[in-house]
């Protein structure tokens, strides 16, 4: 078979279907899944296995993992060891549990096949929650964080799950020998990566920046994820989690913003390829046979995983944020394929069961982005937003500091005036982070700080500053705009991540511009020379 005819057809196919779907404002993951199944069978590719193309495509979710792990520091992931070893270890083996018990005890399967099904059902797919989460700017959310923290935890308890496939189906290998080695090859890659990145890559890519070559630069940013991947399937680990684990290595460095803006053409295309490799795995024939059993494991799975998400998450934590990470992960994710098919392959699995799981998790992929699109709606369906969201900011603030935004620098900052007994008020459009606030006794208000009523309401005009504590870049200038137009002469204090964001606001009447960037290099520059005398 001649490849440029299918690479050509295959990129008008899935350009087409895509222009049509985004009319209709669906995800393109659908178009390049539906893209998938028909040049399976335009090309009578029925038969076609090639592990090659399954690797290139998984290269997709390696380039999303990295740039994933270019937000997320080792200091970061340590404040996040709830959401990753807590919530991500109880979902995964209660989950994994009750649907191998399901199996077992119900459906009659063995119970080693039992144990490897239910654990890949337990999975949630990475590369489409990431993906949308990131477009939709919901990473930073608090369910957001929490499904990254399960989802993490989750690809590193793939591992386990492919070594019981090793002990269930090994006949003569030393089951401690095997533990011991996984365990020794999980210390090889963290310790090889962190002396890596630690100590070479950041001098590695300063040199390369010296030769102000775009090109090298782009080579030397796949060199570093590849090799890093490469690392952790070596020892036995997910491509995927070497690259996560690179991420974070350079997380901190000068720079994360250039990697990220580089590398996103690569992550998107190869994803593109991935689902249409998942498309590919779609039999029509199989699927009509047994449609029964496929949506009745398909929704039965997604209701079971949401169900004891929920509950997990609900144990100290808003009930609706539990509902939100619930239903953004209540999918069966791409790791299920892989472990599907090497259970195939060693006859843990028959042909038929194969095919309808495969089919289970390929319906619950598709369904998923328009659950993630339409999470709050959904999630409002069965719990309803409480009274705090339509609770007025009261009259009478007067000499007082308004505070645009109540995350992690939002809260700070009220930490500091309330030490310093200075009046102030919170405007915040997060529902779940004005709660926190309100648990917490701080005078927060739900409301859009880029609206001139919520503004006009704080009384801005009597503050003695406004200080803009917003991460997102677009509505930090819609606040700006706000601010100005109420008044040339609010005293506002703006931060911003660098200097791009502080050009979007220098046609605005704003006092105070604080880089972060900047500030933070006098700050180290300051605490050098102190140590140094």
């Amino acid at each position: 078979m001649n490849l440029i005819p299918l690479l050509l057809i295959t990129l008008l196919i899935a350009i087409t279907i895509n222009i049509i779907l985004k009319r209709f404002n669906i995800p393109t993951i659908i178009g390049y899944i539906l893209t998938g199944v028909i040049i399976k069978y335009l090309f009578s590719l029925q038969h076609l296995h090639n592990e090659t193309l399954y690797h290139i495509a998984e290269f997709g979710i390696v380039f999303l993992m990295f740039t994933i792990g270019l937000e997320f520091s080792i200091r970061h992931l340590w404040n996040m060891k709830k959401e990753v070893f807590v919530n991500g270890f109880l979902q995964v083996f209660i989950t994994g549990n009750v649907l191998g018990a399901i199996c077992h005890e119900i459906l009659g399967m063995e119970l080693k096949t039992s144990i490897i099904v239910g654990f890949a059902l337990s999975l949630s797919s990475t590369a489409i929650v990431l993906k949308i989460l990131n477009e939709n700017r919901e990473i930073n959310k608090a369910y957001g964080r929490k499904a990254l923290g399960i989802l993490l935890f989750q690809d590193i308890a793939v591992i386990p799950i492919l070594l019981m496939i090793s002990i269930f189906t090994s006949e003569d290998a030393n089951v401690s020998t095997l533990i011991l080695n996984t365990v020794l090859g999980a210390l090889s890659v963290f310790g090889i990566l962190f002396i890596v990145g630690k100590y070479f890559i950041n001098k590695f890519l300063s040199w390369v920046v010296l030769t102000d070559s775009t090109e090298i630069f782009i080579s030397s940013i796949l060199l570093i994820v590849i090799g890093s991947s490469f690392i952790a399937y070596y020892f036995g680990f997910s491509y995927s989690l070497g690259a996560f684990i690179a991420g974070m290595m350079i997380a901190e460095s000068k720079f994360k913003y250039q990697i990220e803006a580089d590398l996103t053409p690569f992550r998107d295309l190869l994803l593109g390829v991935f689902f249409i490799t998942v498309g590919m795995q779609i039999d029509l024939e199989i699927a009509a046979q047994n449609i029964g059993w496929i949506l009745a494991v398909l929704f039965g799975v997604m209701f079971i995983k949401a169900l004891i998400i929920f509950i997990i998450l609900s144990i100290g934590d808003l009930k609706r944020t539990a509902l939100k990470t619930a239903l953004s992960l209540m999918q069966i994710g791409e790791f299920a394929l892989a472990i599907f098919s090497l259970a195939h392959s060693k006859n843990l699995l028959d042909d038929q069961t194969n095919q309808i799981l495969i089919l289970a998790v390929v319906f619950s992929m598709i369904i998923s982005p328009f659950v993630l699109n339409h999470v709050k709606k959904i999630a409002g369906i069965f719990i309803k937003e409480k009274i705090v969201d339509e609770e007025a900011i009261p009259t009478g603030y007067h000499n007082h500091i308004i505070i645009c935004g109540y995350g992690p620098l939002g809260q700070k900052i009220a930490k500091k005036l309330k030490d310093m007994n200075i009046k102030y008020l919170i405007i915040e459009y997060d529902i779940e982070l004005v709660k926190i606030g309100k648990s917490q006794n701080e005078p927060v208000y739900f409301g859009n700080a880029a609206q001139k009523t919520i503004l006009e309401a704080a009384n801005i005009k009597e503050a003695i500053a406004t200080i803009v504590a917003i991460e997102n870049s677009e509505h930090l200038r819609l606040v700006c705009e706000a601010i100005s137009s109420v008044s040339k002469f609010v005293n506002t204090v703006v931060k911003v991540k660098d200097l791009k964001e502080k050009r979007l606001l220098e046609d605005l009447h704003i006092n105070h511009i604080v880089v972060e960037s900047e500030k933070m290099a006098e700050i180290l520059t300051n605490e050098a020379l102190i140590c140094k005398i």
